[in-house]
């Protein structure tokens, strides 16, 4: 949906219900697959987007920086999946804990993933091979298109950090798809 952020966060200082409903309008659908990438299980990603927006509505009156709202509900959304995963002792985002092959097992018996594009599940096993830095700062800048100071405010790092883990993502990334040629 393509409503402006000072339009939501204008709409909250005047209605904090409907301005609310306009951020889910806006954020829903980018949040559940910036949290799908990371828990990779559907039912999880529902589960974390829904507990997402219940913590940003609770904390919504405390955003300081008002045209930070993106980073703001990505850094949330990514702290209850990574809160998830700590639970569930997959506390490197599913390839390092349990392995990248049983990352890609939970990932095939979900029926939400479209396995007719063998180079997209190519990728996906290369991003889910990579450390739990890296992965977030290539899914963030590859997938939802963010800068690197939005990275580092979202991973709670700095901009060079988040440029760092991303270029060594992508080069890893690039090893891996070629190996598996």
């Amino acid at each position: 949906m393509n409503i402006d952020n000072n339009e939501i966060t204008g709409t909250i200082a005047q209605d904090k219900e409907k301005g609310f409903r306009l951020l889910m309008a806006k954020f829903s659908e980018p949040l559940y697959w910036h949290i799908r990438r990371l828990v990779v299980s559907h039912d999880d990603a529902q589960d974390v987007e829904q507990e997402t927006f219940i913590k940003a509505y609770r904390s919504i009156d405390r955003l300081d920086n008002k045209d930070a709202l993106t980073a703001w509900i990505y850094r949330i959304a990514t702290r209850q999946a990574l809160t998830l995963l700590e639970r569930n002792k997959k506390t490197t985002l599913m390839s390092e804990a349990l392995g990248e092959q049983d990352a890609m097992a939970d990932m095939t018996a979900d029926s939400y993933v479209d396995f007719s594009d063998l180079e997209a599940v190519r990728l996906q096993k290369a991003i889910l091979s990579l450390p739990r830095k890296q992965q977030l700062a290539f899914n963030l800048r590859y997938y939802d298109e963010m800068d690197y100071d939005q990275i580092a405010q979202v991973a709670e790092t700095t901009a060079t950090t988040a440029r760092v883990n991303y270029h060594l993502a992508k080069e890893k990334i690039k090893r891996y798809m070629q190996q598996e040629l």
